[in-house]
């Protein structure tokens, strides 16, 4: 049968709307949780198990303890095979993004966490900034992506793939892609190649309040084509005059657009606009 693989002697038919794609390559598996830097003080979440061979590796890396939270119901089986002989792990059944915060935040009773998972690539930028935006006890991201969505995450200013959610991930710490994954190690096989990326949470890296200023950088980038005084003033209560002496303030040529600055640079803005 077309998209049906055979896990611990049981049958199983990937399911296209949940975005099904296993990585079953010890070597990458094994990769991905050295990237993550696992050890036996860490508690991990892990989202979309699968088939639970990322969830094997992970727990062979001994941590305190590992939740791993998969939304079909039908893998349970397999999961209960590969899974077998582990006390550090817990497999609960559902949609991440319908699950209360307050729920994930019990499940490592307030301790901090790593978040190591293949996401699906229709629902990852959700996953990721639903967890980054709650006030969760994170210590780090390791996660598979699409190479775009990758590439994007990490890029740099001035390039056709610096956007928002670039400088966004950067204001949260510190982001690298750790490593390029072909299309050919998954099954079923996607149409695009993936990238792991890593980000190291660091708090109160510019002491300044991030649903502020993620709404002020979302503003800088609604238009990408204008510049960076045409976009604030339409989304604040501010006159051209008053954005351009902020800019002239920070040493920003009048007409920049956002993609010219880096996170720094923003954050050097916003507290010069809003006196922070």
């Amino acid at each position: 049968m077309k998209n049906t693989k055979e896990f611990n002697g049981q049958q199983f038919q990937f399911k296209k709307k949940f975005g099904q794609n296993f990585l079953s390559d010890t070597n990458l598996l094994e990769a991905i949780t050295n990237d993550a830097k696992i050890c036996e003080e860490d508690n991990v979440l892990e989202i979309g198990p699968g088939a639970g061979a990322l969830t094997k590796q992970i727990c062979l890396k001994q941590p305190k303890k590992v939740v791993a939270v998969e939304i079909d119901k039908s893998l349970e089986p397999i999961l209960g095979l590969t899974l077998s002989g582990f006390k550090n792990v817990e497999v609960k059944f559902g949609d991440i993004l319908k699950i209360e915060p307050q729920e994930i935040k019990t499940w490592f009773k307030g301790e901090p966490f790593k978040v190591v998972a293949n996401l699906p690539y229709y629902i990852s930028t959700p996953i990721m900034f639903m967890l980054l935006e709650n006030d969760f006890n994170l210590k780090s991201f390791t996660v598979m992506l699409q190479l775009e969505l990758a590439q994007r995450l990490c890029a740099k200013p001035n390039t056709k793939d610096y956007g928002a959610i670039t400088i966004l991930l950067e204001f949260l710490g510190k982001v690298s892609l750790t490593r390029k994954v072909p299309r050919t190690l998954f099954t079923p096989q996607p149409n695009v190649d993936s990238a792991i990326v890593h980000l190291q949470i660091e708090k109160n890296k510019f002491d300044v309040s991030y649903d502020e200023f993620s709404k002020f950088v979302k503003a800088s980038f609604s238009m990408r084509r204008k510049t960076l005084q045409n976009n604030l003033a339409k989304h604040y209560d501010l006159s051209k005059e008053q954005i351009v002496k902020a800019l002239t303030q920070c040493g920003f040529n009048e007409n920049i657009r956002a993609e010219s600055l880096s996170c720094s640079q923003f954050v050097k803005l916003f507290k010069t606009i809003f006196n922070n």
